[in-house]
């Protein structure tokens, strides 16, 4: 594990040209119909995960097991990512490590090329869409098909997916129709004639089209939910049946899945196949929920003859460095605090300038990419701090602390340095107002009869604070209203209330 992190320098896996989180959602607010989709998408697997997860008597040690795990497994991670590379070796597999995107989208490529193929299909994977590897495939002559509902309207629509979960929640039943409509004959079997925007009408098109891409594939490219160190099996849960298809039609599955998706033994799966479904899509369990290890050696049996998993860094060992924000490498992308987010659900996800929109975006992104960005150094900021968050959140990730602890960051620039068993920043030069004005309050905050003096002072001239900042401030009290001044100090009022001595000193 690295012992130095660079924050300031270039992330791990550079984001395209995008605007910072303040302007894009100054943008995407203004979007009327956007924000309604959002609202009643939103609103709605809300409202059906909180009657999901009511059904369990004892979700609280569900949650609070998912955590322990979770931190067990960061704390050994070495050690298990060892176990699972031997155990899906054993079991005819091989594994592929990869330190950053270009070098997993260049072990991808090649693997693909030679098996002469020039087409494969993908398993919905947040991690592909983390390091390009479609964009990567294109470049090389390779054409990669998404096959999960939501995923082939943003592929077709040449979108980009703004939800974990339901990657074209922004997207309404109208303009899927025309989507399919005017781009499925592009990429294969065309629309139905007369196509509706009725949604049994919307998936029978879609199961058509990817029909005959499923039964021509000789490659499926894949992520993975989970992975299991003491056997190498793999788990990938889904709710449509696409994934299962990718998963044993082809000859040959590749796997891309991040380093934090471990978990020690197959026990542990039963915390997780409770908590996942409910948290994401309120279901009780996956309606498909698919394992494999290694490979099958028989020509009629489900599953592929040639196995290869690509284990993935790209920032998450500098991540696993910081031990209050390598909180976020417990997420097993449930979705559920973007479901809850009050800014999620005004600006939509493409306002994050991230494959992870939402609040796990917001503390995600700018550890695996750097904060040198101007979109990675706002997205701490994009979020009121309500805490809904972390109280949804099925494996307890404290997300309004790490969004605080990344802003500390982001105004102090400079190195993340370990210093024994925990990461300090080291600042970086400049900020020299904002030190100054910590020193002053730091001499007053320590000097009582200088407090004393100023808060009587405020209390006495409150009638002319004013209702806005001037400068720079201005920014700020745009959209905060100043916190008004009391009328008489506390100790004023505790003497005069309570006929005591000013003992607050």
């Amino acid at each position: 594990m690295s012992t130095t992190t660079t924050f300031v320098g270039m992330p791990a896996s550079a984001p395209p040209a995008h605007p910072a989180f303040p302007q894009a959602a100054r943008e995407a607010v203004r979007d009327a119909r956007l924000r309604g989709t959002l609202r009643h998408a939103t609103h709605t697997i809300r409202a059906k995960r909180a009657a999901a997860v009511a059904e369990v008597s004892d979700w609280a040690a569900l949650r609070e097991a998912g955590r322990q795990i979770k931190d067990h497994t960061l704390r050994h991670l070495d050690r298990y990512l060892v176990q699972v590379e031997q155990a899906v070796t054993a079991a005819g597999g091989t594994v592929h490590w990869a330190a950053d995107a270009a070098e997993a989208n260049r072990i991808v490529t090649d693997l693909v090329k030679a098996t002469g193929e020039s087409e494969v299909v993908k398993v919905k994977s947040m991690t592909t869409q983390e390091i390009g590897l479609n964009e990567a495939l294109e470049a090389a002559g390779i054409r990669a098909y998404e096959t999960d509902l939501a995923e082939l309207i943003v592929q077709l629509a040449h979108d980009r997916p703004s939800h974990i979960l339901v990657p074209a929640i922004h997207r309404n039943r109208g303009e899927i129709r025309d989507i399919f409509r005017s781009e499925m004959g592009e990429w294969g079997r065309p629309a139905p004639e007369g196509l509706t925007d009725e949604p049994a009408e919307l998936a029978e098109a879609a199961r058509l089209h990817l029909r005959e891409k499923f039964l021509r594939a000789r490659v499926g490219i894949s992520g993975a939910n989970f992975m299991v160190a003491e056997t190498g099996t793999l788990v990938v849960v889904e709710s449509e049946g696409n994934g299962r298809m990718c998963l044993t039609l082809p000859e040959t599955l590749i796997s891309v899945v991040g380093i934090e998706k471990v978990v020690p033994t197959w026990r542990d799966l039963e915390v997780f196949l409770q908590t996942l479904p409910r948290s994401s899509t309120a279901e009780r369990m996956n309606p498909y929920t698919s394992l494999w290890t290694g490979t099958t050696n028989s020509a009629t049996a489900d599953g592929p003859r040639e196995f290869h998993l690509v284990l993935l860094d790209n920032g998450r060992t500098d991540a696993l460095a910081d031990t209050v924000g390598r909180q976020a490498l417990r997420c097993i992308r449930c979705s559920a605090c973007l479901n809850v987010c009050p800014v999620y659900e005004r600006a939509g996800g493409h306002a994050y300038g991230s494959v992870y929109p939402g609040p796990i975006g917001a503390i995600l992104s700018p550890q695996l990419r750097g904060t040198a960005s101007g979109i990675d150094a706002s997205l701490p900021y994009a979020s009121s701090l309500c805490g809904a968050c972390y109280e949804v959140c099925p494996v307890a990730i404290d997300i309004p602390e790490v969004l605080v602890h990344l802003r500390e960051r982001v105004v102090q620039g400079g190195e993340a340095v370990r210093q024994g068993n925990r990461v300090v920043l080291r600042p970086a030069r400049g900020h020299a107002a904002e030190r100054a004005a910590m020193r002053a309050a730091r001499w007053a905050l320590t000097r009582p009869g200088v407090l004393r003096a100023g808060q009587r002072l405020a209390a006495r001239s409150r009638r002319f604070a004013p209702r806005t900042l001037p400068g720079p401030g201005r920014a700020w009290t745009d959209s905060r209203d100043l916190p008004p001044l009391p009328a008489e100090p506390f100790r004023d009022w505790w003497q005069r209330t309570r006929g005591g001595k000013d003992t607050a000193r």
